[in-house]
């Protein structure tokens, strides 16, 4: 038996490069499951998604998943694409076989906890306070340049990482500092602010847009305190749940997060198409 994969929805297109179609997962002519072919992640039409990759569960265990992806791959080569990106439930044994399987490699992952009833204690020494009007001027300047830069780093052209780090801040934040729902705070120890947390509604539960400690401070343990601050914020704000995002290649973080009780929810790779 030949597994296939054949449109099930006409090919999007803008005028920018970007494109996109809905593919069915064929078995000789029976339909065992979907995905979603996209080229339109911000490094623009180049870079690729594979998205929403299900087979039924009677043809699973089978390889449907992983020609269906090879094929996929297959297609984005034909529009022009040189890499191609995936993400996968930390869940599904048989998705992070499949990526590792066909090379891909992880680059981020999306972690949440479960946060407690009672708000916890501030390490000794540090204190959490609201950022200042002043403050959120310097913090925003210095953030959109962070941000630009964490894109070029990734293979985006500077001018359109500076661009579109500009236009996302600008999305995230209308009202600047007096943004609805948006909380920044700011660590003190000993009365000097030594970091910056960003944390703000994200459907039912808060999120972690950005977390800083300041170049001079860092190496003592302030980043624990930003996070644990973040997490009485968002107890404040009614939610159970802190989500984040992660580089893998930024490991004091990462093992920040896993230490504070942090589990990964999705695992994203990456591939070259060559």
């Amino acid at each position: 038996m030949t597994t296939t994969l054949r449109p099930s929805g006409p090919l999007q297109q803008s005028t920018g490069g970007a494109r996109s179609r809905p593919y069915e997962i064929r078995v000789n002519s029976r339909r065992v499951g979907a995905l979603l072919l996209a080229a339109d992640t911000p490094f623009g039409p180049t870079v690729a998604e594979i998205r929403d990759l299900a087979v039924e569960e009677p043809d699973r265990r089978r390889g449907r998943a992983t020609v269906a992806a090879l094929a996929a791959e297959e297609v984005l080569r034909s529009w022009g694409c040189r890499r191609v990106r995936v993400s996968v439930p930390a869940g599904s044994a048989g998705g992070l076989r499949m990526a590792d399987s066909l090379g891909y490699a992880e680059y981020s992952r999306n972690m949440a906890k479960e946060l407690p009833a009672e708000p916890p204690a501030l390490p000794e020494g540090v204190a959490g306070r609201p950022m200042t009007e002043a403050e959120f001027g310097i913090w925003l300047a210095g953030a959109r340049e962070s941000y630009a830069q964490s894109w070029i780093g990734r293979g985006m052209p500077a001018q359109a990482a500076h661009a579109k780090s500009v236009a996302d801040h600008a999305s995230l934040l209308p009202g600047g500092l007096a943004t609805g729902g948006v909380s920044f705070g700011v660590l003190e120890a000993a009365g000097t602010p030594v970091g910056t947390v960003w944390v703000a509604p994200s459907g039912e539960a808060s999120y972690v847009f950005d977390v800083a400690v300041a170049e001079e401070h860092r190496g003592r343990g302030y980043g624990r305190g930003l996070m644990l601050l973040a997490e009485r914020t968002a107890l404040a704000a009614g939610h159970r749940v802190l989500a984040l995002h992660v580089f893998t290649d930024n490991t004091p973080a990462l093992r920040l997060y896993e230490s504070l009780g942090y589990r990964t929810t999705d695992f994203n790779y990456a591939k070259d198409l060559i």
